[in-house]
């Protein structure tokens, strides 16, 4: 089964947010929040994150119910973006982009299976 989600955030939503912020700490972990505001414009950072996430949630809709936090956006050590997922098991691809305005990602989950 394959299944892919997509999302596009104004980055503006995340501006001026600072570590500690109600919003952040409900929606990233603490490697997000501590990746992100390493950059200049954390914002940026921010809502790709948020897409990624988004996309995977529209992705698995009805599939698996999956929170904001169970899902996380980490960085090889090349920079490319990857996903884990906390009680998941299924393999993803995971395209994010952002402008100054404007952040997307694209998630395509395949061989979708739950850890039992």
């Amino acid at each position: 089964m394959i299944e892919i989600g997509i999302d596009i955030e104004d980055i503006s939503r995340f501006k001026d947010k600072e570590p500690g912020d109600a919003l952040l700490e409900r929606l990233f972990t603490p490697a997000e929040l501590d990746y992100s505001f390493t950059y200049k414009h954390p914002e940026q950072r921010l809502a790709a994150r948020f897409c990624a996430k988004e996309a995977v949630i529209k992705a698995l809709s009805g599939l698996v119910n999956v929170q904001y936090k169970d899902i996380e956006v980490r960085n090889e050590k090349n920079g490319k973006p990857y996903l884990a997922i906390n009680g998941c098991e299924f393999k993803t691809k995971l395209s994010i982009s952002h402008t100054k305005t404007t952040a997307c990602a694209m998630v395509v989950v395949y061989d979708v299976g739950v850890k039992t």
